[in-house]
């Protein structure tokens, strides 16, 4: 490995220290189900995207809050020594990527098919103690 590339990967590794990430692959729900409910939590404060989560009534809400408490419990193994109650975690980025697609076979009239695909996702939540820039212009 050259030095610029060690020094590159070192500087990443550093920064990546106070961030806080999981991961969930596989997901059996379609991305745009599940990038609904996460645009709803975006860049929030972790205990106000967990209310909001609990109380919302779509299914991917549950997956996604359990997402995020396993992102919280990885913050806390990182940062043994702070107390999670001191500190303000945002939820600084989350996106959804589409994940495998299976294709199954529904019988339709007339002998023919119909092409059914069952879509699943990938999701990956990242939290830092830092709040996170939006893209909104905010008015005075």
């Amino acid at each position: 490995m050259g030095a610029r590339k060690r020094e590159s990967a070192e500087k990443r590794k550093e920064e990546m220290k106070d961030v806080a990430r999981a991961v969930l692959r596989n997901c059996p729900s379609s991305p745009r189900k599940m990038r609904y409910v996460i645009d709803m939590i975006r860049g929030l404060e972790v205990n106000k995207a967990l209310d909001i989560l609990h109380y919302s009534n779509k299914q991917p809400a549950r997956v996604v809050e359990k997402l995020l408490k396993s992102a919280i419990s990885n913050w806390q193994s990182k940062n043994e020594g702070l107390r999670i109650e001191d500190t303000t975690l945002y939820i600084r980025e989350v996106f959804v990527d589409q994940g495998r697609t299976l294709k199954r076979i529904q019988p339709a009239p007339q002998g023919r098919a119909y092409r059914v695909r069952k879509r699943s996702n990938h999701v990956t939540l990242i939290l830092d103690h830092t709040q996170p820039v939006t893209s909104e212009v905010q008015t005075n």
